[in-house]
């Protein structure tokens, strides 16, 4: 007999061998046939995968991420099995769940291309294997058979695969005629993939090399219910309607060129306008935080990033060094700010009276990302982020990471992001050689992080293996109105840069010591941030934020002259006013200024130009009356003032 113990801390004894569907079976036979995976021990297992020892256990239904995982990674192996019969030869990469769905790479073959006319009977042919309720069967394999069985079916980029794992490692899954190499989980047969759908087809280079292979990408998505995949399809849509790229260019915020390059965005003037708001915004709280403004380069000596460790990790991903008329000289373009930051400690001697020192910048950084990678704002190959180094002693470092989380939700608060929750990413302990520093450093930069999370009464998720190579970290993770989840801010402690680069503080006790090292970014890269913003408020921006926060709409020609001078006099109470002088009907000027997402619409006509009146119009069609122009200002400049005061934030946050 073995102990199973569940995550309410009971225990319960089963025959060794025991499933985890077996054990839902044991509980009821409702959890039986919502169970969908099975943590063991925290790893993921198949719900039919034998449980030998005594082991933690924990059952997932389908909200728990777990489960979506097993679920969307079984569909990619049913959707794979369905190309197999369709398109006979046809070779397979990888096939992952993703975080809505999954996705296979595959290559068709040489004049056979996959389209989206093609999508229906893909969806046709899986829909018919669910009905034959495949077993999906897991089996450990060694590395010689597994060779073999790829080589003799042409698999050649599984082959690829293989010849880089470990003997003893190695296992495949099978359902039906396909057999895949997969490290699972998966679902125990093919009949709970319900409702399925092919979304998309787009190219991918074979492991994300543009000088291997391109492969055909097909996406797609299940569900267990047809409803919940017509709810999806809904969200899709409105996506559409959202999507950052095409709301951009209708409010003329940000452009590319290909002449000046891929994955470099060019920011507009109103899209400038927007980007200045938020740094002005970040500026304002971090005076009130004693954060001092640094400026550095965009390059830097290639031994800087040596020594800081970011060339062994983003090398790969960079471009390439350059290389000046001085034998053996090589700079890079940054892809971080912090060992800039780190030079800038180093200039001069510090004591313990001068800490914590806080250094920001609003740094570009720049990485070569895979053309086939690139979207938008949101993967781009140069990116602004809002950095912040905080050198302070390690009795200072749980206040000063506590003031950092209280920014980031200061931010939040002013820009509607309401539902988020926190993760504590922390290093994987079976694979401490992706990180630099020693086990002591570690463990005392975790455990501050843990501890000030518990003394801010915040509910945070831990994730293993997440953690920064320096450093473990907080991560805020942001649902949209969508629902969808992006990481936006990030707190990371450091006790390894400052060991790399020497740095030091005289001590109370007048020896020297070295300082504890906080990187903080509330957005992020402000490219991103951006993006999700737009999708978020569908570039419905808050009233101190819009690039335009009011447009006057005269009625007819005669009425322009006292367009223009609401628009001057609201410009200098620093109110961002714009005059809609068309030859229109005001009909159409409102139509057309509302698909703008401008916030306030001033139409002005004979009464108005007699009386220093306007007729407030709000976004959305509330008719508020006519005003005096002077009364309209204050009250606008009332409710900006209110949204952009930190400390007016942080106590409504405080009193929630």
């Amino acid at each position: 007999m073995i102990k199973i113990t569940f995550p309410d801390g009971s225990i319960r004894e089963f025959e060794s061998g025991v499933t985890g569907l077996q054990i839902a079976e044991s509980i009821s036979s409702r959890l039986a046939q919502e169970v969908l995976a099975a943590s063991v021990n925290g790893e993921t297992w198949d719900l039919t995968r034998p449980i030998e020892n005594d082991a933690i256990v924990k059952l997932h239904k389908w909200d728990d991420a777990e489960a979506k995982e097993a679920y969307w990674h079984s569909s990619a192996h049913l959707m794979a099995e369905a190309l197999q019969e369709l398109y006979p030869g046809i070779k397979f990469g990888i096939g992952p769940a993703i975080e809505n769905g999954f996705y296979y790479d595959v290559d068709s073959g040489e004049g056979v291309s996959i389209k989206e006319a093609d999508f229906a009977a893909i969806e046709k042919k899986m829909t018919e294997l669910t009905a034959a309720k495949q077993e999906i069967v897991r089996k450990e394999i060694s590395k010689a058979d597994a060779l073999k069985l790829f080589s003799d079916r042409g698999e050649t980029y599984k082959v690829e695969l293989i010849n880089e794992l470990e003997d003893g490692t190695i296992t495949v899954y099978t359902m039906g005629n396909f057999t895949d190499l997969c490290r699972g989980p998966h679902l125990p047969n093919t009949s709970y993939i319900k409702s399925i759908k092919i979304l998309s087809a787009a190219g991918a280079y074979w492991r994300g090399d543009e000088k291997r292979p391109q492969l055909t990408r097909l996406y797609g998505i299940s569900f267990p219910k047809k409803k919940m995949l017509d709810e999806y399809l809904i969200l899709l849509e409105e996506a559409k309607k959202r999507d950052h790229r095409k709301i951009g260019k209708e409010l003329e915020l940000f452009a590319f060129s290909q002449t000046v390059g891929s994955g470099l965005p060019l920011w507009l003037p109103k899209g400038t306008q927007l980007r200045l708001r938020l740094e002005d915004f970040l500026k304002k709280i971090q005076r009130e935080y004693d954060y001092e403004q640094v400026m550095t380069p965009h390059i830097g000596h290639k031994q800087l990033y040596v020594t800081s460790g970011h060339y062994a990790k983003y090398g790969k991903d960079s471009f390439q060094p350059i290389h000046t008329p001085e034998a053996g000289e090589e700079f890079l373009l940054r892809p971080m700010n912090c060992p800039h930051h780190c030079e800038i400690y180093k200039a001069f001697p510090h004591s313990y009276k001068e800490l914590p020192l806080r250094l920001a910048e609003f740094g570009t950084v720049y990485r070569y990302e895979q053309s086939g990678e690139l979207h938008g704002l949101t993967r781009v190959r140069g990116f602004t982020q809002d950095d912040a180094h905080i050198f302070c002693t390690p009795d200072q470092l749980k206040d000063e990471f506590m003031k950092v989380m209280d920014i980031i939700l200061i931010i939040f608060k002013a820009l509607d992001f309401e539902n988020f929750e926190a993760q504590i990413s922390l290093r994987d302990p079976e694979n401490k050689e992706k990180y630099i520093g020693d086990d002591e450093g570690w463990e005392k930069a975790e455990r501050a992080i843990i501890e000030s999370c518990e003394a801010k009464g915040m509910k945070a998720r831990v994730e293993l293996g997440e953690a920064a190579f320096y450093g473990p970290k907080l991560d805020f993770m942001v649902k949209d109105a969508l629902g969808r989840r992006w990481q936006l801010g990030t707190i990371q402690v450091d006790y390894n840069l400052p060991e790399r680069f020497d740095l030091e503080y005289v001590g109370a006790d007048n020896q020297k010591h070295r300082p504890v090292m906080i990187h903080r970014a509330p957005f992020g890269s402000m490219e991103r941030f951006v993006a999700v913003l737009i999708e978020h408020t569908a570039g419905k921006f808050p009233l101190w934020l819009a690039p335009t926060q009011a447009v006057v709409l005269p009625v007819s020609e005669k009425y322009n002259d006292y367009a223009y001078k609401v628009a001057k006099t609201l410009k200098k109470l620093d109110i961002r006013a714009e005059v809609d002088d068309r030859n229109e009907k005001v009909g159409r000027k409102i139509r057309d200024n509302e698909l703008k997402r401008i916030p306030y619409l001033l139409i002005v006509g004979e009464k108005e130009a007699e009386n220093e009146e306007v007729s407030v119009r709000k976004q959305g069609g509330e008719d508020k009356g006519s005003v005096k122009l002077s009364t309209f200002a204050a009250e606008i400049s009332s409710e900006v003032e209110k949204m952009m005061n930190p400390t007016e934030i942080l106590r409504l946050i405080q009193e929630q």
